[in-house]
């Protein structure tokens, strides 16, 4: 699969206690427009995959190509470096991680398994973006499209 480029995101979102959890996922696409769905998926050993399934809502954030050193932090395990990453209050109190391209704020509407990942079904409650060019990922590397190409 690692032939397959796509987005990077960070998807965060808050602990019943209103700790902040995060963690960067590149699997993610819009699922309907009517409903408004988009789906995650996350692995099952993250600990996002333990926060999500009870959670009022969630951001995904869509990454900018300057954000190469948050979507490293946000791919190691744990909570996530909340601290070392300007962020602004979503719905919630979900943090929106500062710089994205887009920040897709959704609430719950489903969760499946699949396999060694949780599906998450999400209803998109709002969207906010930005001008910028995307973090990519491709062959297990962070990379940006090259100048001069037009998206």
């Amino acid at each position: 699969m690692g032939r397959f480029a796509t987005g990077v995101t960070v998807i965060t979102t808050v602990q019943p206690d209103g700790t902040p959890v995060g963690c960067t996922v590149s699997a993610f696409c819009s699922l309907s427009l009517d409903p408004p769905l988009v789906l995650v998926c996350i692995g099952k050993n993250r600990s996002m995959c333990h926060a999500l399934p009870t959670a009022p809502g969630y951001v995904v954030n869509i990454l900018s190509a300057d954000q190469h050193p948050a979507a490293l932090a946000f791919s190691r395990s744990g909570r996530g470096p909340f601290g070392a990453v300007a962020t602004t209050p979503g719905p919630y109190g979900i943090p929106r991680l500062s710089g994205a391209l887009a920040h897709v704020e959704c609430d719950g509407y489903d969760v499946l398994d699949g396999g060694d990942h949780l599906i998450v079904l999400g209803r998109v409650t709002g969207l906010a973006v930005a001008e910028g060019r995307p973090l990519l990922y491709y062959q297990g590397r962070f990379m940006n499209v090259p100048e001069g190409c037009e998206l």
